[in-house]
């Protein structure tokens, strides 16, 4: 059996793709990996893996008497937990990491996929925003090995604690199997996972992620009545309920559809058949400006254009590979207009989506898999 790696989140491991991508790919390398989450009432079933997980039942589910419980009950879980290196995902797990490593003196190493203390949700709440900042102040100049998911992100972490960290980007396994059908989705892959399509319907957007503030979902909605096709939003989060109210308000129930949670694989269908993806972010907080989303590359691995926020990682990367249309704002009129520019305009379209298939080849995750495990190889 080979070193022990121990990777910590407060998620419930089922719908992390990302850190799948990182354990499997660790995993398969030789490391004896395990991916520490919590266990929520509605929890479902964990899918096999090369690598172990571990689900921490927690009385709250959110809040700081959550990240208090959880941060506890975690702390004593590693303490009597073997492992060569322990990697933290991200502030809400540093600490019991952090400590517990000093005791056993063994390596830490930190994996920021936000900037925690720059995100949306904490910067509108100043008391919280200045607790994880005093955390972050506290720990982040004592780390010696740390990545994270864009280049703006790391030198935001540079300059700001003079730590260095590696870039390892939230990218896409490369599958050459993928068919796009220019939006037009068979009535066979309809049928099969239940799309509710209106009789000889092609075209639908998509939406994936996190049904949460600050992804420019409200405005999406409002636009939807300016927009001839269907709306497919995938994914739970705090603000899911409010906008199925938003869309029952507008009368576009008939036009708006949400899954919840999706499988992976019938997810990455759903991207595979979508005719135009949605990657919007509010402009609150550095994380959201400096983010390079994960959806970002599913959509561009699907040969599916997307309209993105004009912000420095998108922009970078649409000068060089243009993949997206790229908006400055999220107005309401401005989704309207660039996603029927996208329906519209067939030749803009399918220089996108031609962008797209040959982007991917250089940015999937068979390459990026490579600098991970260069940083691990100087880990342990």
């Amino acid at each position: 059996m080979g070193k022990r790696i121990l990777f910590t989140v407060t998620n419930d491991l089922s719908q992390d793709q990302r850190m799948k991508r990182i354990c499997n790919t660790l995993s398969k390398a030789g490391y004896d990996v395990c991916l520490v989450g919590r266990k929520l009432r509605n929890s479902k079933k964990l899918s096999h893996n090369s690598f172990s997980q571990k689900r921490i039942f927690c009385f709250f589910s959110r809040g700081k008497f959550f990240y208090f419980e959880y941060n506890l009950r975690l702390f004593f879980y590693l303490l009597f937990s073997k492992f060569d290196t322990l990697c933290a995902i991200d502030l809400d797990t540093i600490l019991p990491g952090f400590l517990i490593t000093k005791i056993k003196s063994k390596p830490f190493v930190y994996d920021a996929h936000e900037y925690f203390t720059q995100m949306e949700e904490v910067v509108s709440r100043p008391m919280i925003k200045k607790a994880w900042e005093n955390l972050e102040k506290f720990i982040l100049p004592k780390i010696k090995y740390a990545y994270t998911i864009s280049e703006g992100y790391a030198e935001l972490f540079e300059k700001k604690y003079q730590v260095k960290f590696e870039t390892i980007r939230n990218v896409t396994v490369l599958d050459d199997s993928t068919n796009k059908t220019d939006g037009i989705i068979e009535q066979d892959f309809a049928e099969k996972f239940k799309i509710p399509l209106q009789k000889n319907e092609e075209n639908y957007i998509l939406y994936q992620g996190s049904v949460n503030v600050g992804r420019g979902l409200e405005n999406l909605v409002e636009a939807m009545q300016n927009i001839p096709c269907r709306l497919f939003i995938c994914g739970k989060g705090d603000i899911l309920e409010n906008l199925k109210i938003l869309s029952k308000k507008l009368d576009l129930q008939n036009k708006i559809t949400f899954f919840g949670f999706v499988e992976p694989e019938k997810l990455k269908e759903y991207t595979s058949g979508a005719k135009v993806g949605i990657t919007l972010f509010s402009n609150l907080g550095l994380s959201n400006h400096y983010s390079l989303a994960n959806r970002f590359f599913d959509y561009l691995h699907s040969g599916v254009p997307q309209v993105a926020m004009d912000y420095p990682e998108y922009k970078n990367f649409n000068s060089k590979h243009e993949v997206a249309l790229l908006v400055n704002d999220l107005k309401t009129q401005t989704i309207v207009s660039s996603v029927n520019r996208l329906l519209n305009d067939p030749n803009y379209y399918n220089k996108l989506k031609e962008n797209c298939l040959l982007a991917r080849k250089e940015f999937n995750w068979q390459r990026e898999e490579k600098k991970l495990l260069e940083f691990y190889e100087k880990v342990i």
